[in-house]
Formats: structure tokens, sequence, C-alpha cells
């Protein structure tokens, strides 16, 4: 019963429409920031290092480089004071925290970018990122990939 309610004070703290991006994606996060009376935006761009939390309390840490020192920021995804979050490149990574970053300096701390492909369908245009597939998931896409090409 009181995970109920709990979902249900969530819910109204939550944004309708959550931004999406993955670990490794360099992004741009556009903060309300007030100053007295006015209220601007200021950007902090960098590489999502983590995810953490889940429903209203969802975190996610960005980290980036300034005059040689490494800054590290966690942002409340549903916060009000989070304007957009716009995903600037995405990278090919195979870890949920990429928080070997920390200890590397220079270009050793550039990701490998992810191509996206572009899908056309018949009602719209679909993007999707390439899966990489193993063993019997990648026999099963190649014996279908064979049957659209015959039909």
């Amino acid at each position: 019963m009181s995970q109920q309610i709990m979902n249900l004070v969530e819910k109204a703290c939550m944004k309708k429409e959550k931004p999406s991006f993955e670990i490794g994606d360099t992004v741009n996060v556009h903060c309300r920031i007030i100053e007295g009376d006015k209220e601007r935006i200021q950007v902090f761009t960098g590489v999502v290092i983590a995810m953490s939390g889940s429903g209203s309390r969802e975190m996610f840490t960005v980290r980036r480089i300034v005059q040689g020192e490494g800054v590290e920021r966690k942002f409340p995804l549903h916060s009000p004071k989070v304007a957009k979050v716009e995903v600037v490149r995405s990278a090919k990574v195979r870890r949920a925290k990429l928080f070997f970053l920390r200890d590397r300096v220079g270009k050793a701390t550039r990701l490998e970018e992810r191509r996206v492909t572009v899908k056309k369908t018949a009602d719209a245009a679909e993007v999707k990122a390439p899966k990489k597939l193993r063993g019997r998931a990648k026999s099963k896409a190649a014996k279908a990939e064979k049957e659209t090409k015959e039909a």
C-alpha cells in the first residue's frame, strides 16, 4: 500500500518527456540559475559517466575537463532546474559506470563514436543504433536479413 502511495507522489514530480541519453554520450545540460530576481540558463557540457536511482530520484553524473582539472557534476533528471538535455554525440561503451575516465588524461579520455543508422520504412524514418549480436542471435539476424533480401 505504501509503495503505491509513493509511486503516485513520485509520478506528480516527474517530467512528462524523459530525455533520452545513455552512458558515454556527450551532452549539453541546460541548467536554470537564479541570481537575485533574474533567471538565466547555463550550459554544462560533458560526458555522462554514471546514472543512478530510479523514479523521481534518478540522477546522472556529467564529467568534463576545465583548465586541466576534471569537474564532475550530478544532476537530478526530473528537476525543474534542469531545463533540457541535448545529446551532442554518442559513444560505444561496454560498462555501466565510466569511472575509469577519472584516471585518464588528454586523448586517452576519448571514447569511440557510435554510428547511428537510419532505417527508412513506409510510414516514417526510424533511427536505430547498431546492436552487437553474438552466437545464436547473430545467425538468426543473418537468416532474417537474407529472407528480406529475397522477398
